[in-house]
């Protein structure tokens, strides 16, 4: 690859500080999953850095209660590299602030996964700017609904995915180490609700069934599907129930986020949870939900991206390692579809779906960087970049 790492370096840090410019542009355009209206808006801007940057336009999958995933080709023939994220967010409108302090940018979705969306924009511009891109063709995949398990876009993944050589998953790094994403958790959701029978709590009391009583009881039940010498999960994350201190509640929710390494315990939890029975006779239980994402294992496809990451690193003057974590994201969808995939390649920070979420303002160049290289690597060799 001869000089190429240095000169893509050297481009974008050149433009460090339109690169900066365009994340905070996107991460002020907030987008908040279940906010479709948003999300849109979200999704403008985005097209607009697409045409601004790479002179590319959308093809526009439009959705009726979710965003409109947006899907951004370019070169039509050669290697294919498909990159993925998302921009959506967790984050409501006006939940956090926007700001720059002592080397971080926070804000909401700045680092899941804003960051790493116009990191990875601008690795493909400093290619097309350097006259790299002959011969290969790049594919990018932003979803609207990933926060919520992606579920309008995981069909629309699986149809635009296979093709590719590589699929580059710009989620964040992980905390701490700055580690890229070799193997992630299955995940699911499920939703309980409890219907018992109203009763004053004072006059009569036995003529009611506490839905509030049987709620208890089924947290118990759910939490004893853990099994952590196995790698599976189970958390009741949100319990509800009743509207009256003087009235036995007659109706009760919960919600439930699972989490495993294999599809066998994805098939135990599934069944477990769907033949759960009422306590109580009078309680009614209506469960729903189910598994959102196959877990990722590593490979010895996404071992072969790993050691051609930390060959660019290396080249860039930084060293990479991969991690299995618990999280999952739509690289899941990606790598069950056979397709090399490799995560955690957008910003570096801290603060994944908390307050103090934030990216490492300096990471961004070398992060860009990265990326740039993992498009070239698979043909090229790759030398050492001294600056």
């Amino acid at each position: 690859m001869g000089n190429n790492m240095k000169n893509i370096k050297d481009y974008l840090q050149h433009h460090a500080d339109e690169i900066l410019g365009d994340i905070k542009r996107l991460v002020a355009a907030e987008s908040p999953s279940h906010d479709k209206l948003a999300v849109d808006e979200c999704g403008e801007v985005l097209q607009s850095l697409f045409q601004q940057r790479l002179g590319i336009s959308a093809s526009v999958s439009r959705q009726q209660e979710y965003g409109n995933h947006l899907k951004f080709t370019l070169g039509d023939s050669g290697p294919q590299t498909t990159i993925i994220g998302h921009f959506d967010t967790v984050w409501d409108r006006g939940e956090l602030t926007l700001r720059e302090e002592e080397g971080k940018l926070f804000g909401p979705g700045v680092l899941d996964m804003k960051a790493g969306l116009v990191q990875a924009i601008w690795a493909v511009r400093a290619l097309q700017a350097l006259d790299r891109l002959v011969g290969k063709r790049i594919v990018f995949l932003c979803n609207s609904d990933e926060e919520l398990g992606s579920p309008s876009s995981s069909d629309w993944l699986a149809q635009h995915a296979p093709g590719a050589d590589q699929v580059l998953v710009v989620e964040p790094a992980v905390a701490g180490s700055g580690a890229l994403k070799v193997a992630r958790k299955g995940t699911g959701r499920y939703d309980i609700t409890i219907a018992g029978q109203a009763a004053h709590a004072g006059n009569n009391p036995e003529e009611g069934v506490s839905a509030i009583q049987e709620m208890a009881q089924q947290i118990l039940v759910l939490h004893a599907l853990n099994a952590p010498e196995r790698g599976t999960t189970v958390n009741v994350g949100i319990a509800n129930g009743g509207g009256r201190i003087n009235v036995v509640a007659d109706h009760a929710q919960l919600g439930i986020d699972t989490r495993v390494t294999c599809e066998e315990e994805a098939q135990r939890i599934d069944a477990a949870i769907n033949q759960l029975q009422p306590f109580s006779a009078g309680i009614g239980l209506r469960i729903s939900g189910g598994q959102k994402r196959p877990p990722m294992r590593q490979t010895s496809a996404s071992l072969l991206l790993l050691t051609r990451a930390q060959r660019v690193a290396q080249a860039l003057g930084f060293s990479l390692e991969g991690k299995s974590v618990g999280g999952g994201s739509d690289g899941n969808f990606t790598a069950a579809l056979g397709l090399p995939t490799l995560d955690g390649l957008g910003a570096t920070g801290a603060g994944i779906h908390a307050r103090h979420e934030h990216i490492i303002i300096a990471d961004i160049v070398p992060r860009a960087a990265l990326v740039a290289g993992m498009i070239l690597a698979d043909s090229e060799e790759v030398t050492p970049c001294h600056n």
